[in-house]
């Protein structure tokens, strides 16, 4: 058994998909920081001033009770919450990840598409002796027909 796992282990899609899970995590990260740090607080000096990693509906408050002026204080007395600010920064993450993975498929496509394209033929066959000509030839040098241009 331990020698099935080493096999399967060490084949090369299994170790293909380790190394983009860890570079998936490590991009959602960066994607991460990007939206906290750099586009959320430009937004919401935009609507006013609003941070929205505290935007939050208290279901129930804590010890002491409210209001509370920041999420970590609502967490920290106790307070159940509806962290909707969280799930909007978290929405706007995933629209970035899914944008950039969107482009980079779309690139890798391009890519394989100009690869797989079969190149222009240089020859045709003959209609009259099928031997191989040039495709520009506009009579056979083989059997002396005439060609028509198609």
């Amino acid at each position: 058994m331990l020698q099935e796992f080493k096999k399967f282990a060490l084949r090369g899609n299994v170790i293909d998909m380790a190394v983009g899970i860890i570079v998936g995590s490590a991009f959602s990260t960066i994607v991460k920081s990007l939206v906290d740090d750099l586009l959320m607080p430009p937004i919401g000096l935009l609507l006013g001033g609003v941070d929205f990693a505290n935007l939050f509906i208290i279901l129930k408050g804590g010890d002491p009770g409210g209001p509370y002026a920041a999420l970590a204080d609502a967490q920290a007395a106790g307070a159940v919450t509806v962290n909707y600010g969280v799930f909007i920064n978290n929405v706007i993450s995933f629209l970035i990840v899914a944008a950039a993975m969107f482009l980079l498929i779309r690139g890798i496509n391009r890519l394989e598409r100009k690869e797989e394209k079969a190149p222009e033929p240089t020859t045709k066959d003959c209609p009259y002796c099928q031997t191989t000509i040039p495709t520009k030839a506009t009579r056979c040098p083989n059997c002396t027909s005439e060609l028509s241009q198609n």
